[in-house]
């Protein structure tokens, strides 16, 4: 046998399902070829730490909590519960929020894009070019006004009345 068939048996099949007769032939290989023994060493060992960590595996599941999967079971469910308490939420509010969305948006469209067609009628505010020191002390814009005009002119209303 050459030392690429005893590593492809190695490599094709687990060691711990290897046959009889596989095995056999493997040994026989192995006393007369030295790298091939370093590869079924190899082998040896690797199926002896898969079987004790299978078997550390076993005995950590005979050894867990017993409540573990009511805990995981529990926390899914409320998980689950919180999306359909935001699900009930939605359906109880989604009537109002939709009718109020479609409210704004009539009352948009009624506002900007068909402004009334009575603007003909609608007076418009008369600008008037005056300022009110103008009116009152019966002056230009351009004038500028003193202390003396303005207590004058309020304070000449009082003395016309005794």
């Amino acid at each position: 046998m050459s030392d690429k068939h005893i590593i492809e048996i190695l490599d094709s099949k687990p060691f711990a399902s290897l046959s009889e007769t596989e095995l056999a032939m493997i040994q026989t290989h192995v006393v007369r070829c030295a790298s091939c023994s370093h590869a079924f060493d190899a082998s040896q060992i690797s199926a002896l730490l898969i079987k004790e960590r299978a078997d550390e595996a076993a005995q950590n599941v005979l050894n867990a909590n017993p409540f573990f999967q009511t805990r995981v079971m529990a926390a899914w469910r409320e998980s689950r519960n919180n999306v359909s308490a935001l699900r009930r939420l939605w359906n109880a509010t989604g009537a109002l929020v939709t009718t109020m969305a479609a409210t704004t948006a009539a009352l948009a469209v009624l506002a900007f894009v068909a402004p009334s067609s009575d603007t003909t009628n609608q007076p418009t505010a008369a600008l008037v070019p005056y300022s009110a020191e103008a009116v009152v002390l019966d002056q230009s814009d351009n004038d500028q006004v003193t202390d003396d005009q303005v207590l004058s002119a309020i304070y000449s209303d009082e003395d016309e009345g005794r």
